[in-house]
């Protein structure tokens, strides 16, 4: 092969089940920033909900019989020498020996050590790859990979799937994640969720900013705060992340695995 054709291979990237030039923009952006075209069209929209729903479709199909899991998020740009990666194998093992699948975001850093310490231990290892400008590949310890073009198709599938997150330091998106799932929490549209913050010295300073700014102003109620749990032990928070369900729970998402209320 000679050096054009392999640079034009190298100008490719993966957006779902396609390979596309780089330069083309990622799906979520096409969706979220209308171009002067599309404004003369109303057709490509309504279009690209066939997409969308197909790619729901795949997701559920997918991990549909995944069975117990816990989702794990954190930093992608994370390295084999980081004391966090370590831990991150170390929880994805002890997750494995629990029963219990992970689910990730299926690239590098901490997710590559979660996935690598469940596959390792004999679990199963999901990854739940993005679409970006840059690709990110899955790493070569997922299972099950499932390709999403689009961010909030993926956050379904995370929340939907798994009994738990534990969440290790991370940039914006570790941060929109845990976000997002202290408000499901909040408002009620997941009962039985834990979320497990892993490294005190990282999460403490956002934590006495929620205590001393947020809830001091009346923003949040101090409950809420109790909808996080903080820990530095990889066992402790495989066991945070699958305790069982509260008695008072009695219609449990089948799709988790997760035992009735009676049956307590």
């Amino acid at each position: 092969m000679d050096d054009p054709e392999r640079r034009d291979i190298a100008e490719r990237r993966r957006a779902g089940r396609l390979v596309v030039p780089s330069e083309q923009a990622p799906a979520d952006r096409s969706l979220l920033e209308r171009s002067a075209i599309e404004e003369l069209s109303h057709h490509a929209d309504p279009w690209r909900v066939l997409r969308i729903l197909s790619e729901f479709v795949e997701g559920f199909d997918a991990l549909n019989d995944v069975g117990p899991a816990v989702t794990v998020f954190g930093s992608a740009r994370s390295k084999q020498d980081d004391p966090y990666y370590t831990a991150g194998r170390q929880l994805g093992a002890a997750l494995a020996n629990k029963g219990f699948a992970v689910i990730t975001g299926g690239g590098p850093g901490i997710m590559e050590a979660v996935n690598r310490g469940c596959h390792e231990a004999g679990g199963l290892s999901v990854g739940c790859n993005i679409e970006l400008p840059h690709e990110q590949s899955l790493n070569e310890y997922v299972d099950l990979g499932v390709e999403f073009r689009y961010f909030f198709v993926r956050k379904n599938m995370f929340v939907k799937y798994a009994r738990g997150f534990v969440i290790f330091p991370g940039g914006f998106g570790t941060l929109d994640e845990l976000f997002e799932s202290l408000t499901l929490a909040q408002t009620g549209k997941i009962e039985h969720f834990p979320i497990v913050l892993f490294g005190s010295p990282y999460w403490k300073g956002l934590l006495d900013w929620l205590e001393s700014h947020v809830l001091a102003s009346g923003a949040i109620a101090p409950e809420d705060l109790k909808l996080m749990t903080l820990t530095d032990d990889p066992d402790e928070a495989a066991e945070m992340a699958t305790r069982p369900l509260p008695v008072r729970v009695h219609e449990p998402r089948e799709q988790t695995g997760e035992p009735k209320a009676d049956a307590q």
